[in-house]
């Protein structure tokens, strides 16, 4: 199939472009390169630098390539930076997402993979999150996610589109070729292997009291493999699906310092780290259940331990220390 892939040349965007390759699927990559990397995309794949609120570029490109199904992961994703900018999140999440929406219609093409994201859940009331939890985000980054995954809802009323949300949980690890490459980097585990590799003082653990087994927050992990082969998985059953949203997780949690201890057994270097305040808004434990995915769409991880996924990402981030 054709495939359009949106966000292309960020982390995960990169890794679902490698994957659909990897299946003989034919990847028109889209990515604005504002937060992405040219080096990430594939060299196999067609490559349009554009953003996706230029409705000329979308029909152009719409026209051209016969797009058979959409997987789109574009997106401004930084939480503190929605809290301070929200109009950015709003317009570039939302509005410009609605732009491919209605190229879509257009061009009746009525199959959608969404990345959508945990943080549509908040502060849960419960743990592991299942899919009917009530979405209550407590940022403006979450907000987004719960809209468009709504205005789908309503796009699949009106035109028949089709549309899996897979709501990732925190995204980790690598493959040879494609990792983790932020500017800032938000995200703990590439953050701990900075410190590792001299790029980092320390490693800031924000909270010591939490009411977890060591005082520290609990977070679901999950690699950016198995968060791929879900997108196949999605795409191999959206032919009639309606309008589904899944979590994607591991189902375990681990704590920052059972994350420190475990990159530090992987690099067998000791890695600095200092204690903040708890930050505002940060809730104790974060699981997925991801019962439903497996049972819907026969996804299944290959990755599940977290010193596999810390290994695939140190091997990445030793092989390109300041990324692409």
């Amino acid at each position: 199939m054709n495939i359009l892939v949106t966000g292309a040349a960020g982390y995960i965007g990169s890794i679902v472009v490698e994957r659909l390759l990897e299946e003989d699927h034919h990847v028109i990559a889209l990515d604005n390169l504002k937060q992405g990397h040219r080096q990430a995309i594939d060299s196999e794949a067609h490559f349009i630098c554009a953003d996706l609120g230029d409705p000329e570029i979308l029909d152009n490109t719409f026209a051209t390539y016969q797009i058979d199904g959409v997987m789109h992961l574009a997106a401004n994703s930084i939480v503190p930076e929605s809290m301070t900018d929200p109009q950015k999140y709003f317009h570039n999440n939302v509005i410009c997402g609605l732009c491919l929406l209605n190229a879509m219609v257009e061009y009746n093409v009525n199959k959608l993979i969404f990345s959508s994201s945990a943080a549509v859940y908040g502060i849960p009331e419960r743990v592991p999150i299942i899919e009917d939890a009530s979405l209550i985000p407590v940022n403006p980054y979450g907000e987004t996610k719960v809209i468009f995954e709504k205005i789908l809802k309503w796009y699949g009323i009106a035109y028949g589109l089709n549309s899996i949300s897979l709501r990732y949980f925190n995204a980790a690890g690598a493959t040879s070729a494609h990792g983790e490459h932020h500017e800032p980097e938000t995200h703990l585990i590439p953050n701990v292997l900075k410190a590792a590799l001299g790029k980092a003082r320390n490693v800031p653990i924000y909270g010591t009291d939490y009411e977890t087994e060591d005082g520290t927050c609990v977070r679901d992990y999950v690699h950016v493999v198995d968060i791929a082969n879900a997108h196949l998985n999605a795409l191999s059953r959206i032919d009639g699906a309606g309008v589904r949203a899944y979590n994607l997780g591991n189902e375990r949690g681990y704590s920052v310092r059972e994350v420190v201890r475990t990159a530090e057994k992987v690099t067998g270097i000791d890695i600095p780290v200092i204690y903040e305040p708890p930050r505002i808004g940060d809730p104790p434990i974060l699981v997925a259940s991801s019962e439903l995915i497996r049972k819907e769409l026969g996804w299944s991880q290959r990755y599940p331990e977290l010193t596999e996924i810390i290994e695939d990402a140190w091997q990445w981030q030793s092989k390109f220390p300041d990324g692409y």
